[in-house]
């Protein structure tokens, strides 16, 4: 992987622990921070999480409530996560006072599980 042949590069030693993760022997070496600045951008970006079908089917539905009690500008959920993304749909300002002008349709739509 990029990152550690990066810190290695940086003069950081790779080690295995027993369960088989590794890590830099150096963390509270002072050249360690220095090193994972120029390595962290290695790193890949995780992996989102996939939402389960019920968890997507659950989502789908809450946009569409959301809608239908009128706020139309808000957006379907992400096929993968099952998340809302504020860059999807919607302004800045109307998020800011979705709760404040929606609240009803906000706890209505958007029930957590308990």
């Amino acid at each position: 992987m990029p990152f550690y042949t990066c810190m290695q590069q940086h003069g950081m030693t790779l080690s295995y622990g027993d369960d088989g993760a590794p890590h830099f022997v150096e963390k509270e070496s002072p050249q360690y921070p220095g090193a994972q600045k120029a390595c962290l951008p290695l790193l890949p970006s995780p992996s989102p999480l996939q939402a389960s079908p019920q968890e997507l089917a659950a989502a789908r539905e809450s946009s569409a409530c959301m809608r239908e009690r009128g706020i139309s500008w808000y957006p379907d959920p992400d096929p993968v996560t099952g998340e809302v993304h504020q860059q999807a749909g919607g302004t800045p300002e109307q998020w800011q006072a979705l709760k404040r002008d929606h609240l009803d349709a906000y706890r209505a739509c958007l029930r957590r599980p308990s």
